[in-house]
């Protein structure tokens, strides 16, 4: 039996900054989890060894424990394994605040030996999206911590590339991605890892028919700035703002015309990688127009292009919605021949009804099915998640990760093993059960299995109601044609109303049982992160469900001509949606402190503002011009209401004053 301490020392002569990052993680990991020890812990030692890529051997020798790899990436995987085999450092001990055992040694039996296998997807990694939480978030006052520690969480799951950012981002921590072991692959919409043609050259229109030597040149560029990284080498061609091409140059009138120019572009980026590298291994995304394209025979790739096929942004493999544009089309390979991939979400970011601060709302069996079928398509080549804000999605970047390694899962497992990891508690079992009922609680706005609202569905279909209303009541909303087929905006605001109350409802009741889940946790930590993660996410959903269906019943009331009532409700809204904003800043204790300071995507406070904007204008409906009227009603006795000599003698009240006087006479 050896014993691993404070004082282990450390044996390599690799010169590789992965792996001497990876060892310096290890050392910070022995002294979390190590208490102060007079006593020389016995030695770690890597060894070179004849292992497939990626693998490695983690055994006893003599006094030594042994890490032996045949590649970088599997001494910087066998690193990590010491971590949390021996040590019990879990992927995600940060993100999820792991509370470590110290302790002054861990012992290792003298038979110990662990195998590692192939991993069953070949190229697995993250798609840091969206990322306006961890964009402006700092952690030891450093702004690329929180990248670091993205990175980190990734190689410990089994990760080997990440796209490392969107936009500039990418090309700010790309360095830091490579340095920490993984391969850098790119945005769909920014080929290439390349500068985006828009920002490279302002003011000129976006057209390869009109500007072919700039947009080659950029490309040319962005190939030589990655040249001697690790990189897998994405081809494509959209619009500067994630949008089909097209859209900047009408010329493209036809799926034909612009297929034959998209396989024409891919063809040309493809020379081009495999001129600098020959052995390069490219791929595209078949994502959203892409993808009708390429189904319907107008777009042909090089042969040993990975194809990449996407969710539709809520898990299910089909196209994607795009605004009113909804084809579901089947988004897996029908053929068995050529190199295949996905593109996955748990998070999105749709301006319609995904979630992006709060869990995927679709259940751990319809994303097993999902991914189950993945991989009888044999579509293990690549797989990319969007992992967003990484810390509200831990879970089922846990899950998928499992799947990724094995080709298989078993969720009661995988889910039992979580909660032993991260919580450390007698109550496995109601945590368990919260879990369930978090899914159970979603939100159903279509007909299909994948159609539950996350927090977007909350609180942006609501702005746009809203918005709506004060343009035009008189007609329907554009933006809700891909929800309801309404013949008017009274329609559509009792759709979302009904779905809301409902769901508003559920989401109460489940906040009330993991209330009493909370209060039942003996474990001071444990507790912390539950209220950190569910029971934060479920208050999340019920405030601002709760403000939508409020949104809903002031905007009828208003339609109905009944302007003080509507304001009444829209003040209830307004209130909710506060309340959502305040319960999830003030999770934001020690480290994570501002996490959600940037929450400009789902953004629950605007929800606010704009439901404040609607009292003003049902208060100027009712109340206006002169303003007197409501104040005399809520300030004044009955006998001095009737009394006109003098309109008012106070200031006039602000609307949220007003509200406050309206909910103190209306709630008695």
């Amino acid at each position: 039996m050896i014993r691993i301490n404070r004082k282990s020392r450390i044996f390599s002569s690799s010169t590789k900054e992965p792996v001497i990052r990876a060892v310096k993680n290890l050392r910070r990991d022995l002294e979390m989890c190590c208490l102060e020890s007079a006593d020389e812990g016995d030695s770690i030692r890597l060894l070179e060894g004849s292992q497939e890529e990626e693998c490695f051997s983690l055994y006893v020798a003599g006094r030594e424990l042994v890490i032996e790899a045949g590649s970088e990436r599997g001494f910087v995987y066998g690193i990590y394994a010491v971590s949390s085999r021996i040590l019990g450092v879990a992927p995600f001990w940060f993100w999820n605040d792991q509370q470590l055992i110290r302790q002054k040694f861990y012992t290792v039996e003298d038979g110990f030996r662990y195998e590692s296998t192939p991993f069953a997807v070949k190229y697995r990694g993250w798609f840091v999206n969206d990322e306006v939480l961890i964009h402006t978030w700092h952690v030891d006052r450093s702004k690329d911590k929180p990248w670091e520690m993205v990175f980190e969480a990734l190689l410990r799951l089994g990760g080997n590339m990440v796209i490392p950012g969107t936009d500039s981002n990418s090309k700010r921590y790309k360095g830091l991605a490579a340095a920490m072991g993984l391969a850098i692959t790119h945005h769909h919409a920014e080929p290439l890892g390349a500068e985006m043609f828009a920002r490279a050259y302002p003011g000129v229109n976006p057209s390869y028919d009109e500007n072919r030597e700039l947009f080659e040149k950029i490309w040319r560029e962005g190939i030589r700035e990655q040249k001697g990284m690790e990189v897998i080498w994405n081809l494509g061609f959209r619009g500067q703002g994630d949008y089909p091409f097209w859209e900047n140059d009408p010329r493209y009138e036809t799926p034909q015309m612009r297929g034959e120019l998209m396989g024409r572009l891919i063809r040309i980026q493809y020379d081009m990688v495999k001129e600098e590298v020959p052995d390069a291994v490219c791929c595209t995304n078949l994502y959203g127009e892409t993808m009708e394209l390429y189904q319907e025979g107008y777009l042909k790739l090089p042969e040993d292009v990975i194809t990449i096929w996407a969710d539709n942004g809520f898990g299910k493999m089909v196209t994607r919605r795009q605004w009113n544009h909804n084809p579901r089309i089947y988004a897996l390979p029908v053929r068995p021949e050529g190199r295949h991939g996905i593109y996955y979400h748990v998070s999105f970011y749709d301006l319609q009804a995904a979630s992006h601060i709060t869990m995927l709302p679709n259940s751990p069996e319809f994303i097993k099915q999902e991914l189950e079928e993945v991989l009888q398509k044999d579509v293990k080549d690549y797989w990319i998640i969007n992992c967003s804000n990484v810390k509200p999605h831990v879970y089922y970047l846990d899950f998928i990760a499992h799947m990724w390694k094995d080709g298989e899962i078993n969720i009661e497992k995988q889910m039992e093993q979580y909660i032993s990891q991260y919580y450390k508690t007698k109550e496995t079992d109601r945590i368990k059960r919260c879990f369930r009922d978090y899914w159970k609680c979603a939100a159903r706005f279509g007909e299909h299995e994948d159609e539950h609202g996350g927090d977007q569905f909350s609180n942006h279909v609501a702005r746009v109601l809203v918005s709506q209303y004060m343009k035009n009541e008189s007609e329907r909303s554009e933006y809700m044609l891909w929800a309801t087929d309404a013949p008017d905006l009274r329609g559509q605001i009792r759709w979302y109303q009904e779905i809301c109350q409902e769901a508003a409802h559920r989401y109460r009741e489940c906040l009330r049982r993991y209330e009493l889940t909370a209060l039942e946790i003996e474990n001071e930590k444990a507790e912390e992160l539950f209220r950190d993660s569910l029971l934060l996410q479920a208050q999340i959903h019920y405030d601002c469900y709760n403000g939508a269906a409020e949104t809903c019943r002031a905007l009828l009331l208003a339609m109905e001509g009944k302007y003080q009532e509507a304001f009444y409700h829209a003040g209830k809204a307004r209130k909710s949606y506060l309340s959502g904003n305040t319960a999830m800043r003030e999770r934001e204790h020690g480290k994570w402190k501002n996490f959600y300071e940037n929450d400009c995507f789902t953004d629950i406070k605007q929800s606010a503002w704009v439901l404040e904007s609607l009292m003003s204008y049902l208060r100027n409906l009712g109340d206006g011009p002169h303003f007197y009227l409501w104040q005399r009603e809520f300030l004044y006795s009955e006998e001095d209401k009737r009394v006109m000599l003098l309109l008012n003698l106070e200031n006039h009240l602000k609307d949220k004053e007003l509200f406050e006087l309206m909910e103190e006479k209306w709630e008695e």
